[in-house]
This record gives structure tokens, sequence and C-alpha cells, in this order.
């Protein structure tokens, strides 16, 4: 099984009316060679510098040995816990890999401040920490970092034979752990984070974890062939047309497992398609579902489905109007990229620039810089404390009541977005609101983790097209820390985040409503009672 890709109705047309010209235009054996022009001479000073990846497993090939060296002297040493310090591209593949290699790795890619505690209280004396950052300058990755430096001098140990950095060569972050001492391995700079899967920024974790990683770059090996050729059968132009091709587009894209291996595939693809397309109005949102996703049955017109199977060869019958995807995870994971770079193509947009991202973060360094007083909530119920603007929330006085007046501003081609800056482990039901929501709402509805997604969907619920509704869910924490040599702690932080978010979707004419829990274990009882 390398790959194998199924599709019906408005996709399988979509294919037959577009491939023939990808074909002719000579598209994918342009992308193979790097040719930059194709997204348009706007794109084309940013695509220049961000096509590495279509030689990723070449260029990763070397680093193999070192990193399987590395995990030797460290289990030789009594080290076997390996924990995950980055955001977005630098921590969604580590985690699919490893998921589905049925390995351990500790993703930390929060600043709440009660996750941030768990990981630190877990296994401290025999951890490594990787520190992953393109940029070499997140925000969350710094905090993280500074958090396991204090926690291994507090034990007596040397972070320095600790803790590995992953990141660009010449960034901050290579430069200062360079000097200081610490173990680092670059990534190719030419390829941005949300296709590094098959760079540094996936190997080193997974492989200091366990994955064999060698075989992991040889099943993406095995397609790379079939991805260069211009011809109608290539998996990675078939696919791109039939996510970014449909007339009219279908620009939600409802992803389930249904049989695949391949464990937490849709949050890895999310950020990739959604940060990716989500740009200039345009885009295509990523819905990951299960398998009663209310979603798989309402037949939305803007709705495409897309089942990760066992095996789409041997399937008899596609359900019709859906696509169904087969293949290990390397060969996953490399025409996905491909078929994302052809969507760009076809919708129109960069695919490798997210020009909204900043927005947030410029937008959190200000709440963290003037520190201003806390804005009061609209109303308080139930030990919830609802805020958010008087076009959404006048004379509303229920949690319900909240719940049902944002919903009433979706349209009928709108979403809703789930965000959820709490800690998941402890709070991982709340994850149960998608599929009420969509029940509810009759509408596709994601959810995501904060401040993670802010690495992911948050670029496409900016840049996108403008019918998105927002639901924020915070919460008072248990017990808050203190982020070493900086002004502010975690429990800010991640509250400052949101708040930045907020303000930046209300910019941009974008309804958002937060609900902060006092009490998380007593208030979530309320909270889906209100979405039924």
């Amino acid at each position: 099984m390398s790959f194998d890709i199924t599709v019906s109705g408005a996709a399988a047309e979509a294919v037959d009316r577009i491939v023939p010209q990808l074909v002719s235009d000579l598209v994918a054996s342009r992308i193979a060679g790097q040719d930059p022009s194709l997204w348009g001479p706007d794109a084309e000073e940013e695509a220049a510098k961000r096509l590495g990846w279509t030689e990723a497993v070449v260029i990763s090939e070397p680093l193999v040995d070192d990193i399987i060296a590395l995990r030797d002297r460290l289990h030789s040493e009594g080290v076997n816990h390996v924990v995950l310090g980055g955001m977005g591209g630098s921590s969604l593949a580590p985690e699919v890999i490893t998921r589905t290699a049925g390995v351990e790795l500790t993703v930390l890619d929060s600043t709440d401040p009660g996750q941030v505690l768990a990981a630190l209280n877990d296994r401290l004396d025999t951890t490594v920490v990787v520190i992953s950052s393109k940029s070499g300058s997140t925000l969350e990755t710094a905090s993280q970092r500074k958090a396991y430096e204090q926690a291994f001098h507090n034990i007596g140990v040397d972070p320095l034979e600790r803790i590995v950095v992953v990141t660009d060569p010449g960034s901050p972050l290579d430069v200062d752990a360079r000097a200081a001492g610490y173990r680092v391995f670059n990534a190719d700079p030419n390829v941005g984070g949300r296709y590094s899967a098959l760079t540094a920024f996936g190997l080193v974790p997974s492989g200091l974890a366990g994955v064999d990683i060698r075989a992991l770059l040889d099943e993406a090996s095995a397609v790379t062939g079939q991805l260069m050729v211009d011809r109608s059968d290539n998996p990675g132009l078939i696919l791109g047309a039939a996510i970014a091709g449909t007339r009219p587009l279908k620009n939600k894209l409802g992803i389930v497992s249904d049989g695949t291996y391949i464990v937490g595939f849709g949050d890895w693809v999310e950020q990739l398609i959604a940060e990716s397309t989500g740009k200039l109005g345009k885009g295509i949102l990523p819905v990951v579902l299960d398998l009663k996703s209310p979603e798989l049955t309402e037949h939305l017109d803007d709705v495409q489905i897309v089942r990760l199977v066992e095996s789409a060869r041997a399937t008899e019958d596609v359900i019709d109007g859906e696509i169904e995807i087969s293949g290990t995870l390397g060969a996953q994971m490399l025409v996905w990229e491909y078929a994302t770079v052809v969507a760009g193509r076809l919708l129109g947009i960069d695919p490798f620039d997210q020009p909204d991202v900043e927005s947030a973060k410029i937008a959190t360094r200000a709440l963290l810089d003037a520190r201003p007083e806390p804005v009061p909530p609209v109303f308080v119920a139930d030990g919830i404390e609802v805020s958010g603007p008087d076009s959404v929330l006048a004379g509303v006085s229920t949690i319900e009541g909240a719940v049902d007046a944002l919903l009433a501003q979706v349209g009928p081609d709108g979403y809703i977005a789930v965000q959820a800056y709490v800690d998941r482990h402890a709070n991982y039901e709340l994850a149960k609101l998608r599929d009420l929501l969509a029940a509810k709402s009759g509408r596709p509805v994601t959810f995501g983790w904060g401040p993670r997604f802010l690495h992911s969907t948050g670029q496409f619920h900016k840049g996108g097209p403008a019918v998105g509704v927002f639901l924020q869910i915070t919460a008072d924490a248990p017990a808050d820390l203190d982020i070493p040599d900086s002004p502010f702690s975690f429990g800010y932080l991640i509250k400052a985040q949101a708040a930045g978010d907020a303000s930046v979707l209300a910019e941009h004419g974008r309804p958002v409503v937060t609900l902060n829990l006092t009490d998380p274990a007593q208030n979530q009882a309320t909270l889906f009672s209100a979405a039924r």
C-alpha cells in the first residue's frame, strides 16, 4: 500500500475537467522542479524559498543516523521520556507520527498552566525535551524552554544534557542555543512549518521517541515518482482538483477516519490546508469529523467529505459525492502537500504565506505589554462569565441564550469555530461540543485547542471567507505558573492570547462570544446542556 484515491460526484467531475489542464501546464513537474511562478507574480518571492519540501526525503535522510545515535545515548543514560515543546507544524506532524506508531510522545503545545505543570511533573528525571521552532522566536516555545531549564536546574540536572533544539539555521534560537552549548538540529530553511513533516521538525522528536523514521521516509519516497510526473493518474493532481475544483466550490472539507491505520491525521492536514488556503477571502476549511458526526448525513452543499479508509482500491461502492483515500502515513503526507499547493493554484492564492497569523501575535504582545485592567463580563450565569458584543448578546442572560444568539449569526454558508483555551488533557470532554453544536446548528463546526489552533486554522478564521462565528472557551486555572525571567505567568499569557485573537476577529467583523469557566469541572454540564 502506497496511496490510492477514488472520487465521485462533484469531485469526480472536477478531476475530469481540471486534471488534463494541470497536465498540459506541467504543474506536477514544475512543483517538483521548484518553479515559484506557478502561483502568480505576487507569490513568487515567497514560493522561491518555500518549495524545499519536495525533496525533503533526500535532504532528511542524513539526519536519521544522528537522531538514532542520540536516542541510543539517551536510553543508555536512562532518559526515555520525550517531551516536545512546539506549536503548529512543529508539533502536529510528530503527534500524528508517534500516535500512529504507538509510541509515547508528550506534546506540549499549550500555554495553559495546568497542562505545563502536568508535563513538568511527569518523570522529569528521565525526560529529554525537544524545543522546536522554525522562526526561533515563537513565544509559547520560548516560555516552555524557560520553564524546563528552571525545572532541570531545580533537580540538579544540567539542561544542556536534556534539551534538544530544532530550528532553522541562523534563527535567534539557533544562535542562542549553539552559544549556550545545546544539541541543535537544523531543518531546511526552504520549507515552511506546515510542510515540514518529513524534515527535522517531524523526524527529531518522532525518532527520539522511538519511531522508525527511516521507514517513514521510505513510505514518502515510494510515492515521489508518481507525484513528479505530468500524468492524469498523478494522485497529487487528482486530490488537488477534487478538493479545490468543484463547481460551485465545496469550501468545507469534512475529513473522517474510517478504517485507516493512521491516528489523528485530520489534525495535521487541518493546519496544512487551512493555513495554506485561507486568505484573500478565499480558502478551504477542513472540518475534522468522527463516524457519528452530523455532517456525514446532512448532505450540505458546501461540504466535501473525504474518508480515510483501509483500502480505497478495495472499496466497491464509494458513497456518492465522497472521496476515499488510503495509503501509508509517509505517502499521505507528501501527497497532501502536493495537493494543497495544487489547490492554491486553482484558488488563485499563495499557499506558502500566512499574512493574518501575525495579527493575533501582535495583539497578544500589546496586551502583555500594556497589562490593561480586565474587562468585566456582560453577565455571569451558573458560574460561567459571558463576554461578547451587544450585537450578539443584547437581552441575553443565560448560557443557552448566549449560545443560541451566536448560532443565529451563522449564515447558510457559514461555520462555527469552537476555540478552547484550556488544559486539553484535563478537559478533553469539551471536544464533545463539536458534534452537539453541529447537530443543533445544521452547519459545519470546527474544534480547536488554544493556543495551538492559532498556528493552524487561525489564518483561515481571519483571512478566509468571512462566514464564521466563534465560540471561545477560557477557564480560571486551579494553579498558575510563573514563566522564568518574564513579567507574566502562563495563566496571564493564555488569557492574553484568547483576548488578543478575539479582538482581531472582532476587527475583521467576526462575531465572537467568550465563555469563561470559573470551575471547569462543574461548568461543563451547563455548557453541554446549552449546546443541545
